[in-house]
């Protein structure tokens, strides 16, 4: 009998660990089990998204604002295009606001952060382009212009 109490209690610590880990991916893949609310969608372009990718969260002030839904490649301009889901109840994001690509914790995940503008009292509705954006820093590209900058002296 003592056997089986131990084989139980085994057996539902396993359960819980199983239960834990399921949780703890959901929540680092960007996934949610809750409802979604409505969103609107904006654009911006990037000479370089450097890891950003679709379901990466787009912030204003550390809050998170919406996500990405998709990134494709704008065939006029030859630049990356990202969509964003903008939670419907932002409805303060002026025209002149600002986009950037950052990095988040040791994993280095990217995320874009909003920066909004002072002089324009144009709101961003569905569709519209936010025209000021900053790419990703790419740490390859950095050590390669201090390098060069090192041999030509």
């Amino acid at each position: 009998m003592r056997n089986r109490g131990v084989e139980l209690g085994v057996g539902i610590f396993m359960l819980v660990g199983a239960i834990a880990l399921t949780v703890l991916a959901i929540n680092v893949s960007g996934l949610s089990l809750t409802k979604q609310q409505d969103t609107y969608k904006i654009y911006a372009r990037f000479e370089n998204v450097g890891g950003l990718t679709a379901r990466s969260k787009v912030t204003m002030s550390g809050v998170t604002i919406g996500k990405v839904s998709n990134i494709t490649i704008d065939r006029k301009k030859l630049m990356a295009l990202v969509e964003m889901d903008i939670d419907a109840d932002v409805d303060y994001l002026t025209s002149d606001s600002s986009a950037s690509i950052l990095t988040a914790g040791l994993l280095g995940e990217k995320y874009i952060g909003v920066t909004t503008g002072a002089a324009d009292d144009e709101i961003l509705k569905e569709g519209d382009f936010i025209e000021d954006t900053q790419s990703s820093l790419v740490l390859e590209e950095l050590i390669g212009k201090f390098l060069f900058n090192q041999a030509s002296e």
